[in-house]
């Protein structure tokens, strides 16, 4: 884990129905991102409703790849859970001084965009990532690629 990269302060960040715990960190390399991977946790039961990171920063890959990545397990699933995560999240945006970042999602995953869509991202295009791309597969589909002043 890289200190000075990496704040303490995130953590465990703390919202009104769930908070982000720590799971990891990771420095990046090799086309990723530096990120931070956290477990959405739903209060005041103490269970875990899913993940979430935030990759630091843009590269070329994170055009594709975004720098939100979140899943909530299907039993969790309608409850906005995702929605209040992507927002503390942000804290860690403004802490890393990211004017922007990019959210994106296949473009068939409509839970996936109303999400985004409701924490206030454009829309700047429907594309299926080249394959260049770090992640890329033969089976990809075509992603929305969104865009949130931080």
């Amino acid at each position: 884990m890289l200190e000075s990269l990496f704040s303490k302060d995130l953590f465990c960040i703390e919202g009104e129905k769930i908070e982000l715990r720590l799971i990891g960190t990771y420095e990046g390399g090799d086309g990723a991102l530096p990120f931070y991977w956290w477990n959405i946790v739903l209060k005041p039961d103490n269970i875990v409703v899913g993940k979430i990171s935030f990759r630091i920063g843009h590269n070329y890959h994170s055009y594709f790849n975004g720098n939100i990545g979140y899943e909530v397990d299907e039993n969790y699933r309608g409850h906005h859970y995702a929605f209040a995560a992507c927002r503390l999240v942000l804290k860690a945006a403004s802490y890393h001084k990211m004017e922007k970042i990019y959210l994106t999602c296949d473009h068939d995953n409509t839970a996936s965009y109303k999400t985004i869509e409701k924490l206030g991202a454009t829309l700047i295009e429907e594309i299926l990532p080249p394959a260049d791309y770090i992640y890329y597969s033969d089976d990809m589909k075509v992603h929305k690629i969104y865009e949130l002043i931080v």
